[in-house]
């Protein structure tokens, strides 16, 4: 009796220690948590030094770093279309020390365009917040003598299969811009790719080709010097950047959106606190005049949103921008 009595108090300071030690460990991711970030913050670049999302990275980061107290470190992993540095962070450690800036592509349409896509943007990342957007502009040389896009559409039916646009190749956006324009318009246009935008201006200048999608930052130059004619843009509002420009379904073609976007995200396992803190930074710094003044130079307009708003985008060109993929059966490995 007296073993049993005596042994009762050392079982109860073991079951109690046992309950502290397992309260401390509880307690520690919110401890963490709560010192994030205590050391620099990568943020993956899946495209070129000098590339439009590398700039308008930098232009993000800086004021990010001085809200944060730590430095934010650009890390530029091109390849594959933006897959290669993509799929590092859909891979790395969900720790909060490692962030994406990507366009679309990588997100809304590599899972259609490649087979052998290793991560999923759904499952494998998870959304902070939309960064900025922009158009597409629809041009043709002043010699195609079209005003508007009904215009261009009708001299297109006119002449099935005698026109040629111009991209930067299969599966990018200025691509299935045309092809859903095609799909919508039951167009006979034919398919020429290049290796870049200028190839492409260049093509149309000397009439190999007679139309293009075109992102703004090369297209307008171009309208301003008079040599390209810009018809219409591809968000579904006018752009604040191009305030002049009508929309596409301005122009008679409803339900045309084929924008480009840049946005920013982290492994999915990230921490939620870590998540809504970032968000809450950026959405402040995305809507500063300095930050806005700098995107319109680059022909962007601040966008940003929650978590769950970026999540829907991404459904959203997932399934009308797949539809088109699946229709032309393009895969690009």
């Amino acid at each position: 009796m007296r073993s049993s009595a005596s042994s009762a108090p050392a079982l109860r300071r073991r079951l109690l220690g046992a309950a502290v030690a397992a309260g401390l460990m509880a307690a520690t991711p919110a401890f963490a948590q709560h010192d994030w970030p205590s050391r620099p913050i990568k943020l993956v670049v899946p495209f070129p030094a000098g590339s439009s999302p590398d700039i308008i990275a930098r232009v993000i980061s800086q004021p990010l770093a001085k809200q944060l107290g730590q430095a934010i470190v650009i890390d530029n992993k091109p390849g594959a279309g933006g897959n290669i540095g993509t799929g590092t962070v859909a891979h790395a450690a969900p720790d909060g020390y490692t962030m994406l800036f990507t366009i679309n592509g990588p997100l809304a349409t590599a899972p259609a365009l490649y087979t052998k896509l290793n991560y999923d943007p759904l499952k494998d990342l998870a959304p902070v917040t939309l960064v900025a957007t922009s158009p597409n502009v629809l041009v043709v040389p002043p010699s195609l003598n079209v005003d508007s896009v009904g215009a261009f559409t009708s001299l297109v039916k006119k002449e099935p299969g005698k026109l040629n646009y111009g991209t930067v190749g299969a599966g990018s956006s200025a691509h299935l811009a045309m092809e859903l324009l095609k799909g919508k318009e039951n167009l006979d246009i034919l398919h020429v790719p290049y290796a870049g935008f200028p190839q492409v201006v260049t093509a149309m200048l000397g009439g190999q080709v007679q139309a293009g999608f075109m992102v703004p930052a090369i297209a307008m130059p171009q309208v301003r010097d008079g040599k390209l004619k810009a018809l219409a843009v591809t968000s579904t509002k006018r752009s604040p950047a191009l305030p002049d420009l009508p929309t596409m379904g301005e122009q008679g073609v409803p339900d045309f959106e084929v924008i480009s976007w840049q946005a920013i995200l982290m492994p999915a396992g990230t921490p939620q606190p870590i998540i809504d803190r970032l968000n809450k930074e950026l959405v402040q710094i995305i809507k500063s005049e300095e930050v806005q003044k700098q995107l319109t130079a680059q022909y962007f307009t601040a966008a940003p949103s929650t978590p769950a708003e970026l999540t829907a985008l991404i459904k959203k060109e997932q399934q009308t921008l797949g539809a088109v993929i699946k229709r032309l059966n393009l895969t690009l490995d």
